[in-house]
């Protein structure tokens, strides 16, 4: 089984996935953030490396999606290549990051890629404010991230609605995460299991 956790810069994606990784026993596979080689470049030159980015992050989530496939057990994925192409990379082409060559470079490449391969059986989508998600970036303390323009951050959110909404093919469970604190609150946290339970192994799902 696949599952995948979503959700913008800072909503508590990479904590969601270690936490139910640790409860049910599934593996968890992780987003490359701290070793990716245009990260940091990225931030500081956002249309220069904006092409870069995304070809690294596809081939990336392509080669995951192709090893979680082969799997007999479950895998929670961090991130899946749906959101990336139709959240972030939508955003960087609507900022004119990307000019219309490479976007279309790149979106034959996902076409291609997504051709071969299903999505998750159920995908989480962590909803967040913006003022949620600064607090959450601010506590982190990633360098190249403190200076993200709460405008980018708002375009994500914009585009992640249109993504859950309309654009992706599977199941989606949407949590919002404003009010509550599943990392410190296990109530919180009890609640997202229960939700999550009911969905994949109950009587009834969702």
């Amino acid at each position: 089984m696949h599952i995948a956790i979503a959700g913008n810069l800072g909503s508590g994606k990479t904590t969601l996935t270690t936490m139910l990784a640790r409860h049910y026993g599934w593996e968890p596979r992780f987003e490359a953030v701290d070793y990716n080689p245009y990260l940091e470049d990225y931030y500081k030159d956002i249309k220069r490396w904006s092409f870069n980015l995304e070809c690294y992050f596809l081939k990336e989530r392509f080669k995951d999606l192709l090893d979680i496939a082969k799997a007999q057990h479950t895998i929670i994925q961090d991130r899946t290549i749906y959101e990336g192409v139709y959240v972030f990379t939508a955003t960087n082409k609507d900022m004119g990051h990307l000019d219309d060559r490479d976007f279309q470079t790149y979106m034959e490449l996902f076409h291609q890629m997504t051709g071969i391969v299903k999505p998750p059986h159920l995908m989480i989508y962590l909803k967040a404010s913006v003022p949620h998600l600064v607090e959450n970036i601010q506590k982190r303390g990633r360098d190249y991230e403190q200076g993200i323009p709460l405008e980018y951050l708002s375009n994500l959110n914009a585009k992640y609605e249109d993504f859950i909404n309309n654009r992706y093919p599977g199941k989606v469970m949407t949590i919002d995460v404003d009010d509550i604190d599943f990392l410190n609150n296990p109530q919180d946290f009890a609640g997202i299991l229960d939700k999550i339970d009911r969905t994949l192994f109950g009587l009834f799902p969702e």
